[in-house]
C-alpha cells in the first residue's frame, strides 16, 4: 500500500507525503491518488522472487496497520514473510493499538522484527504496546526526535534508532534528547543506532555522535 494519514506530531513533516505527491507529478502509475490510501495487492508476492537475501523495510511508503489495511491483507503480508525466511522484514508504525489488537491473529515468524515511532513522550504508551506482541525483535524508531523521553523504560525492547528531522521546515533536535536515549540504552543494554542529525541540509550536519557513529544492530533474535 501507498500513502497513510497524520496521527501524531512526528508526521507533521512526513517525508512519505512530500516524495508521494512528487511521484504523482512525475507520473508515477503506483501514485496516481497522491497522498490517499491505496493497496496494492500485486506486490504482496514479490519478496519470492528475489533469489538473494535482503534486509527490507515493509510499507516504507505507508503503514500496514492503519484502520483503513483490512486484516485479510495484512495476513496476506504476514505469510509471505513467514514462507521467506531468507529475508529479514522490518514494519514500523504509529498504530501501535492495532498491532497489539491484531497480534494474536498473525504468525511472528523469528525474521519478523516489529518497531513503533516514539517522537516525544506524549506517545511512550507505544513502547507498552509493543512490549505486548510477539515479535523476535521489538525496536523503537525515535525519528524524528521533537521531545525527551528522559527516563525511558526499554525493558522488552531490542533495539533503538534515533535521529533529527530533515527536509524543509525540519525541526531541530536537541543534543540533550539523544544523550538521554543512549544513557538508558547503555544502561539497560539496548543496542543503539544513531541514524542522523538531520536538518535542512542532512548531508552537512552528519551522524557523528560523542565524536563516532552509531551503528549497532540487535545482537539476536530475542523470543
Amino acid at each position: 500500500m501507498t500513502a497513510c494519514t497524520k496521527i501524531s506530531a512526528g508526521s507533521k513533516s512526513c517525508y512519505a507525503e512530500r516524495l508521494a505527491l512528487r511521484l504523482q507529478a512525475m507520473g508515477n502509475h503506483r501514485y496516481r491518488q497522491g497522498f490517499r490510501i491505496t493497496l496494492h495487492e500485486d506486490v504482496i508476492d514479490l519478496p519470492r522472487t528475489w533469489k538473494r537475501s535482503r534486509r527490507v523495510f515493509v510499507n516504507s511508503m505507508s503503514d500496514l496497520f492503519h484502520r483503513d489495511v483490512p486484516l485479510w491483507l495484512i495476513r496476506r503480508v504476514f505469510q509471505t514473510m513467514k514462507e521467506c525466511p531468507q529475508h529479514t522484514f522490518q514494519m514500523l508504525t504509529k498504530r501501535s493499538d492495532r498491532v497489539q489488537q491484531l497480534s494474536a491473529k498473525l504468525p511472528w515468524p523469528p525474521n519478523v522484527w516489529m518497531g513503533v515511532s516514539v517522537e516525544d513522550s506524549r506517545v511512550l504508551h507505544r513502547i507498552d504496546d509493543l512490549r505486548g506482541v510477539p515479535a523476535a525483535v521489538r525496536f523503537l524508531s525515535c525519528e524524528p526526535l521533537i521531545g525527551s523521553l528522559a527516563g525511558i523504560d526499554l525493558r522488552g525492547i531490542h533495539w533503538v534508532i534515533v535521529g533529527g528531522e530533515s527536509g524543509p521546515h525540519s525541526r531541530p533536535m536537541q543534543i540533550e534528547w539523544v544523550r538521554e536515549i543512549f544513557r538508558a540504552c547503555r544502561k539497560q543494554k539496548v543496542p543503539f543506532f544513531f541514524k542522523q542529525w538531520g536538518g535542512v541540509r542532512k548531508d552537512l550536519t552528519g551522524r557523528e555522535l560523542r565524536g563516532r557513529t552509531y551503528d549497532e544492530m540487535p545482537r539476536q533474535k530475542a523470543a
